[in-house]
C-alpha cells in the first residue's frame, strides 16, 4: 500500500512537472514557420485590418527614408502630411473605443487643451535582418526559468516572438532591440501644475553585454546590458553617476547598481535603484521601473495576456524630436504641447500586471499596451491600491530609420492627482542626437570607472 501511495504521489508529480515544462517550453517549429510570413520577423500580424486603416507590414521604412543632419537628426518622411481629424474633449466618446481608459481620463482632467491628433498610419518599424534572426531562433529555443523571472537559450532580442502569456509579452519589452550600444544627451522636465519647469540634462550610455568591444561569448554571464547615467546640469546634481549591470534573471541575481556622489566623493552600491525606488531626479513623479516605461524583473506581478486591440498611440513622432524646436515649446502646464504630437491606429498587445499578494510596490495594477510592430510599450496606465487610476504613461514613438531601431523619443508621465508630469528623453536643443555607433568595453561600467566619470 505504502509503495502504491509512493509510486501515485511520484507520477504526481512527474506529470506536474511536465505540465510545468510544457506552460514554459518555447513555440513548435511549425508556429515559428509563421514568422516572415504571415507574421512579421518579430511576430507582429503582416496583414493589415479589415477595414484598411492599419495597413498591411511591407519591411518598414528603408534606411534612406530621409536626411540625417549633422548633429544626427532625422527628417521627416511624413511632414507634408496632414491629420484626419483631431480627438478633443468635446468628441471624445466617439473614439472611445479606441483610447486606453488613461488616454479618457486625460481629455477629462485637460478638457480645454488635451488633444490627439490622429495620422495615417505608417507601419514604419524593423530591425536588422541578424536580429530577425534571432528572433526566430528564440522562438523555439527561449524557455522562461525561475517562475518566469528569467530566460534561457536567449539570444540579441525577442525571445518570445509569438507569445502565450502576459510575462512573455513583458519580456519582448524588457529585452527589445534597442541598437545594441548607445550614446545620447537628453533632457528631463518635472513642471509645476503651473508649467513652471527646471530641466535636468543627462548624459547615458547603454551597452548590450554581446555589443561590448571585448565581448567573450565562452565567458558565462547573467548580464543582459550595462547602463551609466551622469548628470550633467543643474550644478547641485552635476557629477552624479548611476551605474546599472542589468541582469536575466534579477531573482536569481538582482540588478547591480552604484552611485557616484560627487559631493562626497564617493561610490555606493544602490539596491534602491529597482522597482518602486525614486527615478534620478524625477522630483517624485516616477519610480525606478518607470525609465523606459517599464524595465526590470517582472516577478511582483502576476502578468495577463488579454490579447490584441486597435488603439490610437504615439507613433512616428519626428516633428517632436525636430531641432528646431526649443524646450519651451513641447513644456507646457498640465501635459506636453499636443499640438506637436502625432499618433496613429496601431495593433497592440493589452497586458495586465497585478500585484502579487504579499509583494510590495505603489502600483497595485498597471495595464501596459504593446505596439504589435516593436514590443515597445506605447501606453500604460498606473493604479494605486485603491484601485484609482493615477498615473498615465505615453510613449512617443520615433523609428530610427537610418540605423533600423525602433525607439522613443520622448516619454511622459502625468499624474491625475497632482496635475504634475515628468517628461524625459528630450534632446531637441542639444548638440546632438543619438549615437548608435558608439563603442564601449567591459571596464567602462565597472564601479571603478565611476569616480573618474563623475568628475566636475
Amino acid at each position: 500500500m505504502k509503495i502504491t501511495k509512493s509510486l501515485l504521489n511520484t507520477g504526481a508529480a512527474l506529470a506536474l512537472s511536465l505540465l510545468a515544462t510544457s506552460v514554459m517550453a518555447a513555440v513548435s517549429a511549425e508556429e515559428a514557420a509563421k514568422l516572415g510570413t504571415t507574421l512579421t520577423p518579430v511576430g507582429a500580424e503582416m496583414a493589415g485590418n479589415a477595414d484598411g486603416t492599419i495597413p498591411a507590414w511591407t519591411g518598414g521604412l528603408p534606411k534612406n527614408a530621409g536626411s540625417v543632419d549633422g548633429k544626427g537628426f532625422l527628417s521627416d518622411p511624413f511632414a507634408n502630411e496632414k491629420p484626419l481629424f483631431t480627438i478633443t474633449a468635446q468628441n471624445v466618446e466617439q473614439y472611445k473605443a479606441k483610447l486606453t481608459p488613461g488616454q479618457y481620463a486625460m481629455f477629462k482632467r485637460y478638457p480645454e487643451t488635451y488633444k490627439i491628433p490622429v495620422y495615417t498610419t505608417h507601419r514604419t518599424a524593423t530591425v536588422p535582418a541578424d536580429v530577425q534572426a534571432a528572433a526566430k531562433k528564440n522562438a523555439v529555443n527561449t524557455k522562461l526559468v525561475q517562475g518566469g523571472n528569467g530566460l534561457e537559450n536567449f539570444e540579441t532580442a525577442y525571445p518570445f516572438p509569438i507569445p502565450k502569456d502576459g510575462v512573455e509579452a513583458i519580456w519582448n519589452q524588457i529585452t527589445r532591440y534597442r541598437g545594441g550600444s548607445l550614446k545620447r544627451l537628453v533632457t528631463q522636465a518635472t513642471p509645476q501644475a503651473n508649467g513652471s519647469y527646471s530641466l535636468v540634462y543627462f548624459q547615458d550610455q547603454f551597452t548590450f553585454r554581446a555589443n561590448l568591444t571585448d565581448y567573450d561569448a565562452s565567458k558565462p554571464s547573467n548580464i543582459l546590458f550595462y547602463f551609466k547615467q551622469q548628470v550633467t546640469a543643474p550644478s547641485r546634481l552635476a557629477g552624479n553617476v548611476l551605474l546599472v549591470h542589468e541582469t536575466l534573471d534579477q531573482v536569481k541575481e538582482p540588478r547591480l547598481a552604484w552611485i557616484y556622489n560627487a559631493g562626497q566623493r564617493r561610490v555606493r552600491r544602490a539596491p534602491q535603484v529597482s522597482y518602486d525606488g525614486p527615478g534620478t531626479a524625477a522630483d517624485g513623479l516616477r519610480t525606478s521601473d518607470n525609465f523606459d516605461m517599464y524595465n526590470g524583473a517582472p516577478d511582483r506581478y502576476d502578468w495577463k495576456l488579454e490579447g490584441k486591440k486597435e488603439i490610437y498611440i504615439p507613433y512616428n513622432n519626428y516633428r517632436l524630436d525636430s531641432p528646431n524646436l526649443k524646450y519651451a515649446d513641447i513644456i507646457k502646464a498640465g501635459h506636453i504641447n499636443q499640438d506637436l504630437t502625432r499618433y496613429e491606429l496601431h495593433r497592440v498587445w493589452h497586458v495586465v500586471g497585478t500585484l502579487k499578494a504579499g509583494e510590495r510596490h505603489i502600483y497595485a495594477k498597471r495595464d501596459f499596451y504593446l505596439d504589435e510592430d516593436t514590443w515597445q510599450v506605447s501606453e500604460g496606465d498606473h493604479y494605486d491600491g485603491r484601485g484609482t487610476l493615477w498615473r498615465v504613461a505615453e510613449a512617443h514613438a520615433e523609428y530610427y530609420y537610418d540605423k533600423q531601431v525602433p525607439w522613443y523619443t520622448l516619454e511622459t508621465l502625468y499624474d491625475l492627482l497632482s496635475g504634475r508630469y515628468i517628461a524625459l528623453g528630450m534632446k531637441n536643443e542639444e548638440k546632438s542626437a543619438y549615437d548608435f555607433d558608439f563603442k564601449a568595453s567591459e571596464s567602462d561600467y565597472t564601479p571603478a570607472a565611476l569616480r573618474q566619470s563623475g568628475v566636475r
